[in-house]
């Protein structure tokens, strides 16, 4: 339901004049908000709206002048010709056509304008997919995306502010206002001598890393590294000032009941161990737990009790290529750039790597995903396999595959550069309650092929829009289909790939880009959680609360 207030004289004239009216979209019975009259400032009181019983709510906010620029995630000023979001990290500032700034109070929530609507601004509280987390349900594991659980705690009632002299943006990045890479790196393939390599090179190179490592040596591989049999070098990981977390528990399933038994009994082999990276199908993982029946006050408590905080949301924004790096442009994260990204393979590779990304990230449909998976597993039957039976499920799942990709393709100019659902709102960190229990969520941007995502026009890319990425990484994949892999052999590092890693590892010396770990991000991150704007009787914003956010002023 909706409800309008229309604004009267309750507030000065000059603020008056500007907004027409301010809107509470919620998902079950609204009331009207209140308002305080201050100068230079209009607080949205929330405490009548009745939002202890929602997961997402809008605030719609019209203005009696258009927007006409609005503060880019790259700090700079954009003229509205583009669909605006700002999510948590980015910049909530903007200009009317008068030339009068607003500008939040809070960096809760999202902002979002539709060029369409030149006066509207909706100001989204966990709208959908702006913190999506991977459940999958079933016998057959099907992938279900749901919103995570929030609660609206806010230090202050969320407010607009009207400055008159300075404007305040915080840094995203502890070196102020520079890019950030952070790398969280899967260990499906590390051995006792690849992890050595892998660690004496980026000690080289001055590049810290969230090394995920299997707890227990259970295997289909006995070369497989575990913290169980190689505690000694995982430790020497920890010594040169990368962060460990669990990837799992193990590499390979164990009947259920095991399974269980282990996740329950499992004992922290170091104190500091803050991240769960889900690993395949283990039934104890985050993105399974529900499937799998285990209570939610059972699967927190254990979290919580193993000191456990931070969790993957099994998603990729994308896959990094040419021109795609940076998780907070929505623009790197469509068709498009895809297209742009796979130039330089051949025009065959190009189609099958445009029809999985259709699938995959534009549509993002499981019952489509699964469709495409029985569709290339009916064509490797009948033209590798000489199975003949497969012949007719394959005409049909591609006959049904083929109408929503040819869609797309109808309308190309304009779905081309439609960001993919789960990178609209750049997702990258939020929280997420189970059971009462609060808990941090990252979702990642796929790093493959180190030659294209850590070129240097990718890494300069990166660095000009002061941009964030967190890598989800296999640094130890073997398979030589695997082009832009870092290891060559089992010993060896792909000196070309070299390349791209000391040029950042140049950048991040000449601090223009922040390296930390999940961790180190997450807690300086933190403090967004925490700053309050305020703005006083001459229009002049400042920070009221403690932060450990850089911050600066501008006009």
């Amino acid at each position: 339901m909706e409800t309008k207030f229309v604004l009267g004289e309750s507030i000065n004239y000059e603020i008056n004049s500007l907004i027409q009216s301010i809107t509470i979209i919620r998902l079950s019975e609204s009331h009207i908000p209140a308002f305080d009259k201050q100068s230079h400032k209009v607080s949205i009181d929330l405490s009548l709206a009745g939002l202890s019983d929602c997961n997402a709510f809008d605030i719609k906010i019209a203005f009696s002048e258009p927007i006409a620029e609005f503060r880019n995630h790259d700090y700079t000023w954009k003229k509205r010709k583009e669909y605006y979001v700002a999510n948590e990290f980015s910049p909530k500032i903007i200009k009317l056509q008068n030339g009068q700034i607003v500008q939040s109070n809070l960096t809760f929530g999202v902002w979002e304008i539709d060029p369409k609507e030149p006066t509207i601004l909706l100001w989204r509280f966990n709208p959908e997919y702006a913190s999506p987390i991977v459940n999958y349900l079933g016998d057959e594991n099907r992938k279900t995306i749901s919103s995570a659980k929030q609660k609206f705690k806010f230090n202050e009632s969320p407010a607009l502010l009207f400055p008159k002299v300075h404007v305040i943006e915080f840094s995203r990045s502890k070196i102020p206002f520079s890019a950030i890479a952070c790398f969280t790196d899967h260990c499906d393939f590390d051995t006792a001598e690849n992890l050595s390599v892998q660690r004496r090179f980026f000690k080289e190179h001055e590049i810290k890393v969230t090394k995920g490592f299997f707890l227990n040596h259970f295997s289909k591989r006995e070369e497989n590294a575990s913290f169980q049999n190689q505690k000694e070098e995982l430790l020497k990981w920890k010594d040169d000032g990368h962060e460990l977390c669990y990837h799992s528990l193990s590499q390979s399933i164990k009947p259920n009941a095991e399974s269980f038994d282990d996740f329950k009994k499992f004992v922290p082999p170091l104190s500091d161990l803050k991240v769960w990276i889900d690993h395949g199908y283990q039934p104890y993982n985050f993105s399974l737990f529900k499937k799998n029946n285990i209570p939610e006050e059972d699967f927190s408590n254990l979290l919580k009790d193993k000191e456990i905080n931070v969790l993957w949301n099994y998603i990729d924004s994308g896959t990094a290529a040419d021109g795609v790096i940076n998780q907070l442009n929505k623009e790197h994260f469509t068709l498009s750039s895809f297209l742009k990204g796979t130039k330089d393979f051949k025009w065959i590779k190009q189609i099958q790597l445009m029809i999985k990304n259709i699938v995959f990230h534009y549509y993002n449909d499981e019952n489509m995903i699964l469709k495409y998976k029985e569709t290339a597993k009916n064509f490797k039957k009948v033209f590798f396999q000489k199975r003949l039976a497969s012949f007719l499920p394959l005409i049909k799942d591609f006959f049904r595959l083929s109408g929503s990709i040819l869609a797309v393709f109808l309308l190309w100019k304009t779905n081309k550069i439609k960001p993919y659902k789960l990178a609209k709102y750049s997702p990258i960190l939020f929280k997420h309650y189970i059971a009462q229990k609060e808990f941090y969520v990252f979702q990642t941007l796929e790093l493959l092929d180190f030659r294209k995502a850590l070129s240097k026009e990718n890494v300069t890319t990166l660095i000009n829009e002061k941009g964030v990425f967190i890598a989800h990484t296999y640094f130890s994949v073997p398979m030589k289909y695997h082009e832009g892999r870092l290891m060559l052999t089992e010993k060896q590092i792909n000196r070309e790939i070299e390349e791209g890693f000391k040029f950042l590892s140049d950048k991040i010396k000449n601090k223009e880009i922040w390296n930390p770990t999940l961790m180190q991000l997450i807690e300086y991150w933190q403090g967004f959680e925490k700053v309050v704007l305020d703005i006083d009787s001459d229009g002049d914003t400042f920070v009221k609360s403690e932060s450990d956010l850089i911050f600066r002023k501008f006009t």
